[in-house]
């Protein structure tokens, strides 16, 4: 009996494979279940943040643009021509931007911790806070120097022979629901982005402030510089809402990492 038994021993167990190798091939394989199926869009959890909701309004029954915001501009400051804004250049300018490109922008004025100007300071990546008051609006800027503007809005114009400033004299107005923010006497050193769109003193810019909704803003910055440009020329930025408060940053005057960007 027991030579039987193991003479069957073999023919059992590959009996017992066979059995096995046939149920896995019957059974449906998890990979290849179909997937569940997506949930309506209705369903969808919201995004976070952005939060989601109605411009808010001001006392005057404005969009209160009031509030801290991330620029979400980081293309356009790099590079603006990059972004496909059609810029109207005189020949000189032409140049002189070609040349900072080539040199990887060693001479970019932001990179020597100088102030970015208008309009490069709704580009740079860092946060700002907008506070609006009756008569006057105030922006304060994390990055960029960490420097600060004056929006007058209590009826007065521009200075007459105000003295040229990276940040230029500014007045505003609304026009409907949009804030219109208009700046003279601009001193002209800055760049208008980190590629070299290089400016004069003949520089004027106007920004119009629209609030979209709870977390979202739009900025149309319309540069006119007879000095550099053929005509006036339009951008435009999506701020969001900031997620957390503004903190402290320091650019330091002894950097000496601009020293190895020798260029050409």
């Amino acid at each position: 009996m027991k030579d039987t038994l193991t003479s069957y021993r073999p023919i059992a167990l590959l009996a017992l494979a066979c059995s096995l190798i046939g149920a896995l091939a019957s059974a449906p394989l998890f990979a290849q279940s179909a997937p569940a199926a997506a949930p309506p869009p209705a369903q969808r959890a919201r995004p976070a943040w952005p939060p989601a909701g109605p411009a808010p309004k001001n006392a005057e029954g404005k969009p209160d643009i009031s509030g801290a915001w991330a620029p979400n501009a980081i293309r356009e400051n790099v590079d603006m021509v990059g972004t496909g804004v059609q810029v109207p250049f005189q020949p000189w300018a032409e140049k002189a931007y070609h040349e900072h490109k080539d040199n990887i922008s060693k001479d970019d004025p932001e990179a020597l911790c100088l102030p970015p100007g208008v309009p490069r300071m709704s580009t740079t990546p860092y946060p700002f806070r907008i506070v609006q008051t009756p008569g006057l609006t105030l922006i304060v800027y994390e990055g960029g120097a960490h420097v600060w503007r004056q929006i007058f809005t209590d009826g007065r114009g521009h200075e007459k022979d105000a003295n040229p400033s990276w940040l230029g004299d500014s007045i505003g107005h609304w026009e409907g629901d949009t804030f219109v923010v208009d700046t003279t006497d601009l001193n002209g050193k800055t760049w208008i982005d980190q590629s070299g769109l290089p400016t004069t003193d003949k520089l004027h810019v106007i920004e119009k402030f629209h609030r979209i909704d709870l977390g979202h803003m739009e900025i149309e910055h319309t540069v006119d510089d007879p000095g550099a440009y053929t005509k006036p020329w339009t951008f435009t930025t999506h701020p969001q809402m900031l997620r957390g408060e503004l903190i402290e940053y320091i650019c330091q005057e002894n950097n000496r990492d601009v020293q190895h960007l020798v260029g050409k």
